[in-house]
């Protein structure tokens, strides 16, 4: 039996079996989200547990260096570098739509430093929205423990108009949408991505 994700403290979901076992907590400063990724990861463990989505991260591409053979059907790797990721975070589909989206967190008061994204990594969602995807980046502000989802397009037009090299938080938190920590999943984030998809079917 492969276990998923085993939460901080929510519950534990046991896949493929869909077994549950479940053990309630309060949910209160110290236990909102150990991480971005972690809550993230287990959203989505929920969505595929629940067949509500399938969206996964993607792992690290790792460049292999040197491999060691201490017996004929081991292998031990003891050098290993991480290639520069190709694309974003995370990927998957949702009522027909695909979704692609980065995750990133800062410490950063006042804004958010666009050096945390990666040229490629925004022509990959600029080329994925020009394709039909629904693509956004999910930032968190942990001074704040808050969180939010802010559209590509919506960093598009912020680019266009400014030189700057970093996005004020006022203008995440007036264009963004905040994702409020819950039980589980800890980020419904996908609550925003129904308003956009009814949004944009106006």
């Amino acid at each position: 039996m492969k276990i998923l994700y085993n939460s901080t403290g929510d519950d534990m979901v046991n896949y493929p079996t869909k077994k549950k076992l479940y053990r309630s907590i309060s949910i209160n400063q110290s236990n909102r989200g150990m991480s971005l990724e972690e809550d993230l990861n287990q959203s989505n463990a929920f969505y595929l547990v629940h067949n509500i989505a399938n969206v996964h991260k993607k792992p690290t591409p790792v460049q292999v260096v040197q491999v060691q053979y201490p017996s004929r059907n081991k292998a031990k790797i003891i050098e290993a570098y991480y290639k520069k990721p190709s694309t974003t975070d995370y990927n998957g589909v949702y009522k027909s739509r695909a979704i692609d989206f980065e995750a990133k967190e800062t410490n950063h008061a006042t804004s958010f430093a666009l050096k945390n994204i990666h040229q490629h990594q925004l022509d990959h969602l600029k080329s994925v929205q020009s394709h039909g995807a629904i693509a956004f980046l999910i930032i968190r502000f942990s001074r704040y423990n808050e969180t939010y989802l802010l559209f590509y397009y919506q960093l598009e037009e912020f680019l266009s108009k400014n030189t700057r090299k970093s996005i004020p938080r006022e203008y995440i938190v007036k264009h963004g949408k905040e994702l409020p920590y819950t039980h589980m999943p800890p980020l419904d984030y996908l609550k925003v991505i129904d308003e956009e998809i009814q949004r944009s079917s106006l």
